[in-house]
């Protein structure tokens, strides 16, 4: 009797191990996959998450967001807390992509099936040692997931490397173009202890925020190997590698609204610090990304009365900007030549997030209003592509282009059931638009 007990207790244990945990890397969902067509255009809306209370959003509008092969879509969740997901265009599979947390910028790669991310690392008194670097193999954790046969995470993970507590990292992270380092941002008290050329900036606009020291730095994926880029005078926001053209950061100055110079790039060697669009006191320059070897799409924003006296006194509320008294719209900016060109504005609104196709052919935008609208760069026809995606007042659709220039991913909550919580949505450009410019 007791030989069966303790074969019985084996036989249990053994189906214990094969079982999925909760938290685990690689633990599959039920597809959500909802296909709709835009009350107001027509357009085809594929939301590929369509529950209330999940925590769904987008990884940031400047960054990667599908995978290489082009099938997947990462982003941020609480299905399971704290962790990240991945989620099939094509069949609506959900798939958990990290495990013990990740903090910051989701950076998905586009030469490889890889992610990248930072996670803090604590020793046993749960004091912080800094933030370790995690790569993700993306086509070995999908096919293991798949066949339902999943291991450890050490399997699916490697550690890039530890970017030391005293180097204030967190929060933004980007992909060079190489794809061989990521850039991340230093803290105030690190990027003080390099030369800096300019005069320390301090607080600007009502929030109280931009006030420098700040920095960059990078870390070789296959090394380890730590190194400061550059050190400026003001508070540095997000960051962006330049996809096409390696060796090339771009990044802002965050003041929480209108920044005194809002684009800003360098050489991953800390040479070439310049301002990219030259900005005035009446511009409010918000939400870069760029979108080829050569350009950065940005918003200039008009969405403040126009003063009825030219000596009211702006000094407590981001000075004489953001009206449309001056040029505003979704704009290019061409990072060589320095060339400006303005796309286009909306009739009674503002674009505010903004993205762009790397084909040349087209740009797109969120308004106030949660619509998204294309414009197509050659003839500045502007397209209503779908409208009434309500989102939170903190949040915003957030449109970022598909590599093929195909399809734009949003985040969206018009199917949740309370009116706020948000989904990942793409959405198809007409076949018609698509042909427009077929070689």
């Amino acid at each position: 009797m007791r030989t069966i007990f303790k074969k019985l207790i084996c036989a249990c244990m053994a189906v214990s191990c094969t079982l999925v945990l909760p938290a685990q890397i690689g633990t599959r969902f039920p597809s959500e996959r909802k296909v709709i067509k835009d009350p107001k255009t027509g357009v085809e809306l594929i939301f590929l998450t369509s529950k209330s209370g999940t925590g769904d959003s987008k990884i940031y509008q400047t960054h990667n967001q599908w995978t290489s092969d082009g099938k997947w879509v990462i982003f941020r969740s609480t299905r399971v807390r704290g962790e990240a997901m991945a989620v099939n265009e094509e069949t609506g599979d959900i798939v958990q992509v990290t495990e013990g947390g990740f903090s910051g910028m989701l950076c998905v790669a586009r030469k490889s099936m890889n992610l990248y991310y930072m996670r803090p690392l604590k020793n046993k008194k749960d004091e912080r040692l800094g933030m370790e670097v995690v790569e993700v193999n993306l086509e070995r954790l999908f096919a293991d997931s798949e066949a339902g046969k999943l291991k450890k995470k050490k399997h699916y993970e490697r550690i890039c490397g530890l970017i030391p507590q005293e180097m204030g990292a967190g929060g933004d992270m980007a992909l060079d173009g190489s794809e061989t380092f990521a850039y991340f941002r230093l803290g105030k008290e690190y990027a003080g202890k390099f030369p800096i050329k300019e005069e320390l900036s301090g607080t600007f606009g009502p929030r109280r925020m931009g006030a420098g020291p700040s920095g960059i730095g990078k870390i070789d994926l296959t090394t380890g190997q730590i190194d400061h880029v550059v050190s400026v005078h003001f508070q540095v926001g997000h960051i962006q590698g330049n996809p096409w053209h390696p060796g090339e950061v771009i990044f802002c100055w965050e003041t929480g609204g209108k920044a005194p110079q809002r684009t800003w790039m360098v050489n991953a060697d800390g040479t070439g610090l310049r301002p990219i669009y030259r900005e005035t006191e009446y511009d409010w320059v918000t939400h870069e990304a760029v979108i080829s070897e050569d350009e950065l799409v940005i918003a200039v924003l008009g969405h403040r009365k126009i003063a009825e006296e030219r000596n009211m006194d702006f000094s407590k509320d981001w000075g004489p900007s953001g009206t449309k008294e001056y040029a505003t719209g979704m704009a290019v900016v061409n990072m060589r030549t320095r060339e400006f060109t303005m796309e286009g504005q909306v009739d009674g609104d503002n674009f505010w997030h903004v993205a762009g196709s790397q084909d040349g052919h087209w740009v797109a935008g969120d308004t106030f209003a949660r619509e998204l609208w294309l414009i197509d760069r050659h003839t500045k026809e502007r397209i209503l592509l779908t409208a009434g995606h309500k989102t939170t007042a903190r949040d915003h659709v957030h449109p970022t282009f598909k590599p093929d220039g195909t399809a734009i991913e949003i985040q969206s909550a018009m199917l949740s059931e309370d009116g706020r919580s948000l989904n990942i949505c793409v959405v198809k450009l007409p076949q018609h638009l698509l042909d427009r410019y077929k070689k």
